[in-house]
């Protein structure tokens, strides 16, 4: 079960960004399509969770001569969890003092968290959390470069709500990904997996 535990914690700050911020000035219906699309993301990574937890682990990774386990949380992880709190906190505070609209808070948020991922990519040997660094830093970036340029208005949606969206898709075709390769070794399906 602790092999996913990363993806249910993405998803859940996935899906914060999009109920929080998929709102005006995005038409209430799209809005709320939006936010139920994010739901049953959710849903569905949940799901694929509970499916891919009830297999077992490869046997070589049983046996402690395979590969490590996808997400390892010790001390380091808890630093850059620690680091990443005090960076959006510090820095919505320092937004504060300037005066910035409460929009911008949005792109820090987004650009701290895609931040993060960079040295949880190191840490856990996961080239493809990159991507997600990189993609939810860029709409960080972008969010902020929009505040500069007075568009404060779009950036929820395009730092908070597109980040959240594009989260909970990756998490999930990865997810995905994973149940297609365990059944094409020949793994056991969900239903006769022993009993432990």
């Amino acid at each position: 079960m602790g092999r996913f535990t990363g993806f249910l914690i993405g998803a859940g700050f996935g899906l914060a960004f999009v109920l929080a911020n998929a709102g005006p000035p995005v038409p209430p219906p799209v809005g709320v399509v939006l936010r139920v699309l994010a739901v049953a993301a959710l849903v569905a990574i949940v799901v694929l969770f509970g499916i891919l937890s009830r297999r077992p682990a490869p046997a070589a990774e049983a046996a402690g001569t395979g590969p490590a386990p996808l997400f390892r949380f010790g001390p380091f992880y808890g630093i850059v969890v620690l680091i990443e709190v005090a960076l959006i906190f510090g820095g919505i505070q320092v937004l504060r003092l300037l005066e910035a609209p409460w929009q911008v808070n949005v792109a820090w948020i987004a650009l701290v968290v895609g931040l993060h991922f960079l040295p949880l990519a190191w840490y856990w040997r996961m080239r493809e959390i990159l991507g997600a660094a990189l993609y939810i830093s860029a709409l960080g970036t972008a969010g902020l470069v929009m505040a500069g340029l007075g568009a404060v208005e779009w950036i929820p949606f395009v730092s908070g709500t597109v980040t959240g969206l594009g989260m909970l898709t990756g998490i999930l075709a990865g997810l995905v990904g994973m149940l297609r390769a365990s059944r094409a070794d020949g793994a056991p399906a969900a239903g006769t997996a022993p009993a432990p």
